[in-house]
């Protein structure tokens, strides 16, 4: 009998609290998806990609399409920091209906024809989000091949001159090295022009370079040969720079060269000439 008893299995408290208490489970599938969203929406409002006051692209699917474009972009370079400047300057690149596979052409572009680094291309694109959105055909290349063509080198070094040059047309590009030949300069002289000035690319021919020219020639008395020594002459303020400090000196009867008239401060300037 006691033999009998105890070759019974018995009883452990281990074994009561396994058989009494049901099995640890995983919560729903339903609550994982709520907690993993909650946890997506604050990422994406901690980089200014939500508005906090708006249920504006709070979906699911919303939310998880903008962040494939985050992700994309991260594994481009971009860190954390980058995506509020973005967000303000290109907004259309955190839209649902974004597909971030669509300018992966352009990163292409940059390595490969610019010569670019990961973080170089970081850097223009931020000084530049709009070049996300240009076509690598029809104006990247283009552009590029022509600013090399005049000889403008170093464009995968990240500024905002170089990020925007690369996203104009070149078009408009040609139109103002046509207008420099139209007033005398040889295609050279043009080129080491671009190459010493680069920012008059983005100067009007009709509302900057033009007037200026005509207020050299038909006010200032002066010709095209002064223009080639200091092409500088186009950056600087028609009204508040180039004609007070000519009107000046033709009271005075005096006649100085051009980047002496326009390279020092008002200071030194209007005390030498008084």
């Amino acid at each position: 009998m006691a033999v009998g008893a105890l070759s019974r299995p018995f009883t452990t408290i281990s074994s009561l609290s396994h058989s009494n208490t049901p099995t640890s489970r995983p919560p729903p599938p339903f609550l994982n998806f709520r907690t993993a969203h909650y946890h997506n929406l604050r990422y994406l409002k901690s980089l200014h990609l939500l508005d906090s006051r708006s249920t504006k692209f709070r979906s699911p699917d919303a939310v998880h399409s903008i962040l494939a474009t985050v992700h994309f972009l991260k594994s481009k370079g971009f860190s954390d920091s980058d995506f509020p400047s973005l967000a303000i300057l290109c907004p259309q690149l955190f839209s649902p209906d974004f597909d971030p596979t669509d300018i992966a052409p352009v990163f292409d572009f940059l390595a490969a024809d610019l010569s670019a680094s990961i973080q170089e291309s970081r850097g223009m694109i931020l000084r530049c989000p709009r070049l996300l959105f240009s076509d690598v055909e029809l104006c990247l290349r283009p552009t590029l091949r022509f600013l090399k063509q005049i000889g403008i080198e170093n464009l995968n070094t990240p500024s905002n001159l170089k990020s925007h040059l690369l996203n104009t047309r070149v078009e408009k590009l040609r139109g103002k090295f046509r207008f420099l030949q139209e007033l005398g300069f040889s295609h050279e002289e043009a080129a080491k022009v671009c190459r010493r000035m680069p920012a008059i690319f983005g100067y009007s021919v009709e509302e900057n370079l033009r007037p200026k020219y005509e207020y050299l020639v038909n006010e200032m008395e002066r010709d095209v040969e002064e223009l080639k020594e200091f092409p500088h002459y186009f950056a600087f303020s028609l009204e508040r720079r180039i004609a007070p400090r000519h009107l000046h000196l033709k009271q005075r009867n005096l006649r100085i060269p051009l980047h002496r008239m326009l390279l020092w401060s008002d200071q030194k300037f209007y005390t030498k000439w008084k």
